[in-house]
């Protein structure tokens, strides 16, 4: 498994590095440890991390939550590798920052679950910081601003969600299901198709879903799909096409559903954050 690490912005605050994973560890990695406390941001891809016995889907609707020194393997079920926003911070900081129903703050600061979902304002927060910073059209104060924005939007005291109230079972299908998802975005899926790839009803896995995710199954799928334009905006100049690949049924629709979740169309961010 290969990673391309960029370092975006390094203070006394804060640290921003954008990671690139080619994926090519399908099943379980060999043990790694968390060099520094930090959230990691999947902006890209699909991938499973385990820690002690418990695995979670990392993808662009959940914020990891790492601990310095805590030990987790990787595996990439879906091809394609990864790439994630990873902003780090000293644990004085994210005690500030992180209310007490995500962390224990004695006698160390620690993050006490593996990851919270995010709603569509960090996800555009996540494209702002790293495009601004990976261009150079945000200053180095702006970048702090962004990256500790983005860290209380993603675990302050509004973010509730993601927690472990639903049992180990039912998160586990929800988790199918996002695999199933993000094996191929463009795909228009019926709910018996995911469904049958895991291994339960459609009314079942409709309730377990909403249940564990606190949305339906299709405004998750649109939501992995937003994300993935967001990541992909620079990349096009057509963004009929872009719409199209990720299985939009015309413009009009990416457009809207675009804006309804990030406040701009997708050309209107374009230019907002310096891609055109």
């Amino acid at each position: 498994m290969a990673f391309v690490v960029n370092l975006l912005l390094e203070t006394e605050s804060v640290a921003v590095r954008d990671v690139i994973c080619d994926g090519a560890c399908r099943e379980m990695g060999e043990e790694e440890q968390a060099s520094q406390t930090c959230l990691v941001f999947p902006y890209r891809g699909v991938f499973v991390r385990r820690i002690g016995e418990e695995d979670v889907v990392a993808e662009p609707n959940q914020v990891l939550l790492f601990n310095r020194g805590e030990a987790y393997r990787v595996s990439h079920p879906v091809a394609g590798g990864d790439a994630c926003l990873s902003v780090a911070m000293p644990e004085a900081l994210f005690a500030e920052l992180v209310p007490d129903t995500h962390c224990t703050k004695a006698p160390a600061f620690a993050f006490n679950k593996q990851k919270l979902q995010i709603d569509a304002r960090a996800q555009a927060l996540v494209a702002l910081l790293r495009h601004g910073l990976a261009t150079g059209t945000a200053e180095m104060l702006e970048g702090e601003t962004l990256a500790l924005t983005l860290v209380r939007r993603a675990v302050g005291r509004h973010n509730t969600g993601g927690g472990s109230s639903s049992s180990y079972g039912r998160r586990k299908l929800a988790d199918r299901a996002k695999l199933v998802l993000s094996s191929d975005l463009a795909r228009r899926w019926t709910l018996g198709e995911i469904a049958a790839e895991t291994g339960v009803s459609p009314v079942y896995l409709t309730q377990v879903f909403q249940q564990v995710e606190g949305v339906p199954l299709y405004r998750y799928q649109l939501r992995l799909r937003l994300a993935k334009a967001l990541d992909l905006l620079g990349d096009y100049d057509d963004l009929t096409a872009l719409g199209l690949e990720l299985g939009f049924s015309s413009h009009s629709h990416f457009s809207a559903a675009f804006r309804q979740a990030y406040g701009r169309t997708p050309a209107e961010f374009q230019r907002f954050v310096g891609l055109r």
